[in-house]
């Protein structure tokens, strides 16, 4: 109770550095909305009615203090495009994103510690070698690559697939095996390092002295003790996969977060990128805050150190 306490108040602080950052930056990079949304037919009287509508017309401060009160309220604005609270384009966006991202970290806890645990054991071998070449050419090859490709064989040559998401569980499989195999790469890795150095220390050597069986050894003892880093990526990617997967999301025509992330940036629409970033950073806390609490249950020494 006490960590997730600490970790909720350290939220604060980064919330705030966020939103000012972000405010910020979005204000001093070139190009005025006003004329990106108007377009080329325009004329003085309706640059002016729609700056002061967008309270473009207001000082810089002004608008920060406007939008921090909006956030207070959980109001995030109106999206300058869509006409739309942005509030409720978020969430209606969220659970596209949310069904990818579940079906991804399955795919990449599943893939990434059988492969690691598989490839500790056989440490030097073939399915060693194996195991880690097909590790390094998922974090290696680039996302866009692997999804590119899995839409040409499987959705247009051999049309197994859908080529674009339409809603259902099955055309979520192509987006989540090219996101999920990356993430898996990296957990594969991680497992595989972790559970080597476990294995060599004195402990396990004491626990096999005593005629523990060698699977106990690996899965009661081993196993156990080497997951607390990976536990922590592990939280890192499903906290990333729920903030939205941009370029993933693009591809497979995938309604989410990340897309309405790119819209956003696409449109210069200020209310609705400030929102996803303010999303997305809240995801990526608490996924923070979920690794944290994971350590104390797997390894009571950290709750008693906190």
């Amino acid at each position: 109770m006490k960590i997730v306490l600490k970790r909720l108040l350290s939220m604060i602080p980064v919330l705030l550095g966020v939103i000012l950052l972000t405010f910020i930056l979005l204000r001093v990079v070139p190009g005025n909305p006003v004329s990106i949304l108007l377009g080329e037919h325009y004329n003085q009287e309706t640059i002016e009615r729609l700056t002061s509508y967008m309270n473009l017309d207001k000082s810089v401060l002004e608008q920060f203090l406007s939008y921090a009160a909006g956030i207070l309220r959980g109001d995030l604005g109106v999206s300058y495009v869509m006409k739309k609270p942005v509030t409720d384009l978020i969430f209606q966006a969220f659970p596209y994103t949310v069904k990818l991202a579940l079906l991804s970290a399955a795919i990449a806890w599943f893939i990434g510690l059988g492969a690691g645990i598989v490839a500790a054991l056989k440490q030097n071998k073939l399915a060693d070698h194996l195991f880690m070449g097909f590790s390094l050419a998922g974090v290696s090859v680039p996302i866009f690559m692997t999804a590119l490709f899995l839409q040409y064989v499987f959705a247009f040559r051999i049309k197994v697939f859908p080529l674009s998401s339409d809603g259902s569980l099955i055309s979520l499989v192509l987006p989540a095996i090219a996101l999920g195999w990356n993430s898996a790469g990296s957990i594969a890795r991680m497992t595989r390092s972790s559970l080597v150095d476990v294995m060599q220390a004195d402990y396990i050597d004491t626990a096999k002295a005593k005629g523990v069986r060698h699977s106990a050894v690996i899965f009661g003892h081993a196993l156990k003790n080497s997951l607390l880093p990976v536990i922590t990526m592990m939280a890192m990617q499903l906290a990333s996969m729920m903030s939205g997967a941009v370029i993933t999301e693009s591809i497979f025509s995938i309604p989410g977060i990340g897309r309405l992330a790119t819209q956003a940036v696409q449109n210069r629409d200020m209310p609705l990128l400030q929102g996803t970033i303010l999303f997305t950073t809240i995801i990526v806390i608490f996924g923070n805050l979920i690794a944290d609490v994971l350590y104390g249950i797997i390894d009571p020494r950290i709750r008693r150190a906190v």
